[in-house]
Order: C-alpha cells, then structure tokens, then sequence
C-alpha cells in the first residue's frame, strides 16, 4: 500500500495528525495505532493541550507532543500501548522528573485505535440475512458473497459491501486476508461449504466458522484432513475452525441462529467466552451465602 508523504514528525499539521487516525479508523492504512493527546498542562510546556502524535504499529510516526525527554516516555507508552491494546495516561514534571527546561508538567492520554474488524460472509441466503444487519450493527465491516446477484440486492445487504463470486473465487478476491478478519460460511449447500471452508483454512484469519449439524461438520472436517494426506500436504490447523458455528443458545430460526454467530464473534472480539453473566463469580450464590461482595461497576448493561 502506498504510504502518503507527512513529512518530518514535528512538521506534521494538525489535518496530516487528523488523516492519520482516519486512515488507521477505515481500514485504509492497514495498520493499528497509539494516540497520544496531551490533556492537560501547567506552566511552561512545550505543547498545547490537545497536540496529538499517532505511532502505528509499522513504526511510523505522525504529530509530536514537544520532544525531548517527555515525547520520549510517550513514545514508550505508546509502543506498550500496541502491545497490550490497553490505554494509558503519562504524567510527568519536566524539570523534576525528567530534567527538561522547561518548567511546567504535562499530563498525556495515550489509546490504541483500530479499524472496524473485517468480517467476510460467504453466503447470501436467510441466515446471512439476519446476520449481517446484527454484525454491522456490532462493528463489523461487511462484506457479503454469493453467486446468486440476485439475493445480493436484498435489503439487509443494503449498507454492505457485496461481490457476486462463487467459493472458487473468493481466495482471490480477499488476498490480503488476516489475523483481525472474520470468516462466516453459510452457503446453500455443504458441497460449498466444505469448498469455502478448505480454501481459506490455510489462510491466516481471526475467526473462520462453518454452518451446520455436528454430523455435517464431522463429515467435511474428515474430507479436508483426507484429501490433505492424500496430496502430501500438512494437515490444517482444524481446531481454530468454529463449526458448528454460534454459541449454543437453542434457537433453531436464521434470526436466532444469526444472533449466536453474532455472539460468538463478539465474544472472540473481546476474548470472552460466552458464559451468562450471572454465572461468573455465581453472584446468586455468595447473596445467599451472605459473602461480602467487592463494589464493581455494573457490566452488561
């Protein structure tokens, strides 16, 4: 990808600082991101409050919070930041605790910024049609394949990205295929299914799910790993495949199928599990045991 020229770090304007975040935001510039903002400040202080610098995971570096020893430490919060995805605040007092001129303190927010996950759905029909509305919704950047052009033009695909190609053709159409992307197979028929489901195993993605029974997905696991000894190759790394796909919920309609994929990805989003909330720490039971309960914001509502 072709990288737009902003010049030295501290020449950067605002609107190159700006660009910098959107592109990182839409997906364009392909990478993850730490921002560090400047919130506030007293004294003498090489920045205003609201100067920002952007670090993307590529190493390069856009805006500046007033070099020197304090852009330094920021710079270190941010790199930290891309490791651990967390945020964080620097505050510092530039004579004392980092021996500037300066006499003031400054006081830095620094947060990890992402694109939207990308979430490819491989199939056009009800279940992709309930899907899809929920996922993007959620935060997801759809895009939708079918063959059939004519589902594609359905109006829950309506905000969506769509590409009329059968399974044979979608390797080629996502090459840049990812650890942050998602993969939904909900094709008309297992034939299909099973053909999306072994062309992109070997791929490298975040997620990738099949629909189906657990004798269907039985069936089609069998056949990949036979065909793969068959040609000589190593056989695929079949325990990241989620099939069948979704969170056990019990429902049996493309509505309530769709919301426990939906659910599934929002749980491998966040690195949850998908336990009821009401279970963790069993709640109900330590009120009723009279165990002494730590304050904790309320979570899930």
């Amino acid at each position: 990808m072709q990288q737009r020229h902003v010049g030295s770090r501290g020449s950067a304007t605002a609107l190159d600082v700006a660009r910098a975040i959107v592109e990182v935001l839409d997906g364009s510039a392909g990478v993850v991101a730490a921002v560090a903002t400047v919130i506030e400040r007293s004294g003498s202080a090489p920045q205003v409050v609201g100067a920002r610098l952007v670090l993307r995971d590529d190493g390069q570096q856009i805006g500046t919070v007033g070099g020197g020893a304090i852009e330094a430490q920021v710079v270190d919060a941010a790199r930290a930041c891309l490791r651990d995805g967390r945020s964080r605040r620097v505050q510092a007092h530039l004579v004392r605790d980092l021996g500037m001129c300066c006499g003031g303190s400054m006081e830095v927010f620094v947060e990890f910024v992402q694109a939207q996950p990308r979430l490819f759905v491989i199939g056009a029909g009800h279940v992709a049609q309930a899907l899809v509305p929920l996922a993007a919704t959620a935060g997801f950047r759809v895009t939708v394949f079918d063959d059939r052009e004519d589902l594609l033009e359905h109006p829950a695909f309506a905000e969506v990205a769509r590409d009329a190609l059968d399974v044979d053709e979608i390797v080629e159409a996502v090459p840049d295929l990812g650890e942050r992307d998602y993969v939904v197979i909900v094709t008309r028929d297992h034939a299909r299914d099973e053909k999306a489901l072994a062309s992109l195993l070997a791929r490298a993605h975040g997620y990738i799910g099949m629909i189906g029974s657990r004798r269907k997905v039985v069936a089609v696991l069998r056949r990949i790993l036979h065909r793969e000894q068959q040609l000589g190759r190593p056989a695929p790394d079949l325990s990241r495949v989620r099939a069948p796909i979704g969170l056990a919920l019990g429902g049996r309609t493309p509505v309530e199928i769709a919301i426990s994929i939906v659910a599934e990805l929002i749980a491998a989003r966040h690195g949850g599990d998908g336990q009821p909330m009401s279970t963790i720490g069993q709640l109900p039971a330590q009120l009723l045991g009279g165990a002494a309960l730590d304050d904790e914001p309320a979570e899930g509502v």
